[in-house]
């Protein structure tokens, strides 16, 4: 079941949604490399990280998945959103230094062909960045939060994704590891559990953060897609019913 945006920004603008975003960003400033003129690309709702790490890029947009929404993104300036398909970017061959995904893996109908567009989109050398909810985490158990929807991922079921469309994988990282609880005491000792968690008791994060790179010197076996679904606005015209 996907999340709808509606509830995903409700989410992100409630407390234990702030908590959450700064513990996911806590775990991506430990793999995220600057890189100059970066080309940055969010997938699924990354928003919130896009502002943090995307300031100093060259450009960055911010694709959403059909089946989940999308809003207008920055507020003010010329918008950087589009609403896509995860399996057929609106991009050319090796065009993006790196991608950000967030609520995006979990949710996808073909995992595999989804990261190998995102090989596709990916310049040599460009950076794939996951995060997705950790199986053996509380937070992927308790369905009122968007982590608790989706498919959820091992350690080793994301290592055997990656090496299987091409990618190496690399530096990894793990977050959320207070309670998902809006109480008071939690939010008042949220980033104490965290650094806890951190250090005794990594195994079970709420998300698994890993960063990845294309990989170039092994071929691309090429498969038949299966025909998909076409997905067409709700309000758009149908046009008039004959008689």
């Amino acid at each position: 079941m996907n999340t709808d945006i509606v509830d995903l920004r409700a989410f992100y603008a409630s407390p234990l949604g702030n908590l959450a975003e700064r513990a996911i960003a806590m775990a991506l400033s430990s793999l995220w490399t600057p890189l100059p003129n970066e080309r940055l690309v969010g997938l699924g709702y990354t928003l919130p990280w896009l502002e943090r790490f995307g300031t100093d890029a060259e450009r960055v947009f911010a694709f959403m998945p059909a089946t989940q929404g999308a809003v207008n993104w920055p507020a003010a300036g010329p918008s950087a959103t589009a609403l896509v398909s995860e399996e057929d970017l609106p991009l050319p061959n090796s065009s993006v230094d790196r991608m950000l995904l967030v609520h995006l893996l979990e949710h996808s109908e073909n995992p595999h062909e989804t990261l190998t567009e995102i090989w596709r989109v990916l310049a040599p050398g460009g950076r794939l960045v996951l995060v997705v909810p950790h199986r053996r985490g509380i937070w992927a158990r308790l369905e009122h939060t968007p982590f608790g929807t989706g498919r959820p991922y091992s350690h080793g079921q994301l290592l055997a994704l990656l090496r299987e469309t091409n990618f190496t994988p690399g530096a990894w990282g793990d977050a959320l590891f207070f309670p998902p609880s809006s109480g008071r005491w939690m939010i008042r000792f949220s980033q104490v559990l965290e650094r806890a968690g951190r250090r005794f008791w990594p195994i079970f994060s709420g998300v698994v953060v890993v960063e990845a790179q294309k990989r170039l010197y092994q071929g691309v076996p090429v498969a038949k897609r299966v025909t998909r679904r076409v997905l067409v606005p709700a309000l758009s015209p149908q046009g008039a019913a004959r008689g």
